[in-house]
């Protein structure tokens, strides 16, 4: 869990949005960022996302929701949502976790995300990779 990234503290409620600012969300952080990582899938792999899960109870879309557009492959369980007027993926709904909302923090205002230590989740061994995580 992260309580400070850097000088910047990892407060309890945090804003991202989009590049254009259509899409924008509130984060309720009340234990810091828990375990920032990367996903080497095709699709995170290409868009560079680095995500944060929170629970829905501490995400907000404040506005932007008729901006969204929603891709899916594969199983058609994980839901990759991206600004349609500037495309860029600010959160989305994660396969490993569907019950929670995977967050780009790339998206957060405060230009954080160099300073994370990043755990690796390896998304081109899906089912592999979630067998060992299941088993922690």
């Amino acid at each position: 869990m992260l309580k400070k990234v850097g000088p910047t503290e990892i407060r309890p409620k945090h804003r991202a949005s989009c590049h254009c600012g259509a899409v924008v969300l509130e984060l309720d952080l009340p234990n810091g960022i828990v375990d920032p990582r990367r996903c080497n899938c095709s699709m995170c792999r290409k868009k560079a996302a680095i995500h944060a899960l929170v629970p829905d109870t501490d995400f907000e879309l404040l506005s932007g929701s008729e901006a969204l557009t929603k891709y899916t492959f594969n199983t058609h369980v994980a839901q990759h949502l991206f600004c349609s007027r500037c495309g860029i993926h600010s959160f989305g709904r994660p396969r490993s976790q569907p019950d929670k909302i995977s967050v780009n923090l790339r998206c957060l205002d405060e230009d954080v995300v160099e300073l994370f230590e990043l755990t690796h989740f390896d998304g081109q061994n899906w089912e592999a990779t979630m067998a060992n995580w299941r088993k922690t």
